[in-house]
């Protein structure tokens, strides 16, 4: 398993939803509506997040019929995971010059853009 993962925008926003509540399994479709990010982005990052050893999943354990609705797969942060996606963040956060990826406001005290 390879620990590198480049963290591109998409890839933020997955590791941002995800650290909102560390410890809560997710699963693709509540994933999808928390980043607004489409299906077909959504799901190659899930698994290379998971290739990587920053996420592990398992399918729920339901009774599709009684359910009334397909099995999930569930997702959650490994350990390794939540302390790479917190370094990742913070970085990238850094190199931004203190934007936020997710807002998009600046640190208090950074001076704002002035319109032309």
């Amino acid at each position: 398993m390879s620990s590198e993962v480049r963290v591109t925008t998409a890839v933020a926003r997955v590791l941002a939803a995800f650290l909102d509540d560390p410890a809560t399994h997710r699963y693709g479709l509540d994933l999808i509506g928390t980043t607004g990010l489409p299906s077909g982005t959504m799901y190659p990052i899930l698994v290379r997040l998971q290739r990587a050893g920053w996420i592990d999943s398992a399918w729920e354990e339901i009774d599709p019929v009684a359910a009334g609705r397909p099995a999930r797969r569930y997702y959650r942060l490994t350990p390794d995971g939540l302390v790479r996606s917190r370094t990742e963040l913070a970085l990238l956060h850094q190199q931004l010059g203190g934007v936020r990826p997710t807002d998009g406001t600046s640190r208090p005290g950074t001076p704002k853009p002035r319109p032309a």
